[in-house]
C-alpha cells in the first residue's frame, strides 16, 4: 500500500516562507517572474511543437520531468496537450500522471490510425490526466515490451496536428527511438541527476549531439535534477560546463512530493519546484518555437 503523498516543501518552511512574505516584497517579484513564464508557455504555434526528455542514465528521473512539463503545459495552455510514453519497458509515465489503467498503448494505436481521424476519435485510445492533457502509453504493463521505431514514428506524425504541445517521455539513450526523437522533435530536453557523475555524462552526450548537428543544442534544456536534500555539486559551475555549447540549464531542487513517487499532485509541490516546473516548460516552449535561443520565432 502506498504512503500518504508527503508535500513538497516541510511544515517548517512553508511556515517560514509566509512570514517573509509579511516582511518583504519578494512576493511580487515571484509573481512578475511566473507571468512571464506564463506568456512564454502559452504563445500561440501554428503546428504542433513535439518535446523530447531523455537521460543518459536510469534513475535520472526522465519520466519525473516529463510529467512535470505535460501538466505544467496542460494547466497554462488551452489548446490540447498530450504526454506519449515511449519508454515501454522501464518507463513510468502513466503511473506519475494518476493513470490507474491503460487500455490502448501506442503500438495499439499505430494499427488503427487514420489520418480522417478528428481529435474526438483519437481521445478514446487515450488517457485524459490532471489539467486537461492527455497520455498515450507506450505499452499496457507487459515487462520487456519494446516501442520499434516505425510505429513510434507512425504515431508521431499522425497526431502531431491534433496536439499542440506533445511532450515525450523517451528511452534512455542511445536507444534507437530516444536518438530518433532528439533529432525530429522541436526540442529537446535531457535530464541529469545533480551529482558529478551525472553532470560528466551528460557533458557527453551533449558534445555527440553537436557533432550530430549544430542545430540541436541551442534547442536542447539540460535538467540538474535534485533526488536528495543534500547538494552534491556546485550548480554554478555545472550550469557553466553544461551550457557551453549554447544549451540552457536549469535546475530542479529537491522536493519531498516528487522523491516519494507515486501520482504526481501539483498542489503538494513546493513552490520552488512549481516555479522552476514553469521556468523550464516557458524555456523549453521558447526554444521549440525560435529554435535556439535569440533567434526570430517561426510559428
Amino acid at each position: 500500500m502506498q504512503a500518504k503523498p508527503r508535500h513538497g516543501e516541510s511544515v517548517a518552511r512553508r511556515a517560514g516562507r509566509a512570514l517573509r512574505r509579511v516582511f518583504a516584497s519578494s512576493a511580487a517579484a515571484e509573481t512578475e517572474a511566473l507571468t512571464r513564464a506564463a506568456h512564454a508557455i502559452q504563445q500561440p504555434v501554428s503546428t504542433g511543437r513535439q518535446l523530447a526528455v531523455s537521460s543518459i542514465r536510469g534513475g535520472a528521473g526522465k519520466s519525473t520531468v516529463a510529467a512535470l512539463l505535460a501538466l505544467t503545459y496542460a494547466h497554462y495552455r488551452s489548446d490540447p496537450v498530450l504526454a506519449v510514453e515511449a519508454d515501454p519497458a522501464l518507463g513510468t509515465l502513466p503511473h506519475r500522471l494518476g493513470a490507474r489503467e491503460v487500455r490502448w498503448s501506442g503500438t495499439d494505436l499505430a494499427q488503427i490510425v487514420d489520418p480522417a481521424m478528428l481529435i474526438t476519435d483519437l481521445t478514446g485510445y487515450l488517457l485524459p490526466f490532471t489539467g486537461g492533457g492527455w497520455l498515450l502509453p507506450g505499452s499496457q504493463g507487459a515487462i520487456g515490451t519494446r516501442l520499434d521505431l516505425d510505429t513510434y514514428r507512425t504515431v508521431m506524425t499522425s497526431l502531431r496536428r491534433h496536439f499542440a504541445t506533445t511532450v515525450v517521455d523517451c528511452e534512455t539513450l542511445p536507444a534507437e527511438v530516444a536518438r530518433t526523437a532528439l533529432v525530429t522533435t522541436q526540442a529537446r530536453v535531457l535530464v541529469t541527476p545533480a551529482t558529478v557523475e551525472g553532470v560528466l555524462a551528460t557533458a557527453s552526450v551533449l558534445e555527440w549531439m553537436g557533432g550530430v548537428h549544430p542545430g540541436l543544442l541551442p534547442t536542447c534544456v539540460v535538467v540538474l535534477n535534485h533526488t536528495s536534500p543534500d547538494g552534491g555539486i556546485d550548480v554554478r559551475k555545472a550550469v557553466e560546463h553544461l551550457g557551453a555549447g549554447g544549451a540552457a540549464v536549469l535546475p530542479l531542487p529537491y522536493d519531498r512530493h516528487l522523491a516519494g513517487g507515486g501520482a504526481v499532485r501539483t498542489e503538494l509541490l513546493g513552490e520552488r519546484t512549481r516555479e522552476a516546473a514553469a521556468r523550464l516548460a516557458a524555456e523549453v516552449m521558447e526554444r521549440a518555437v525560435s529554435r535556439g535561443p535569440g533567434k526570430q520565432r517561426r510559428t
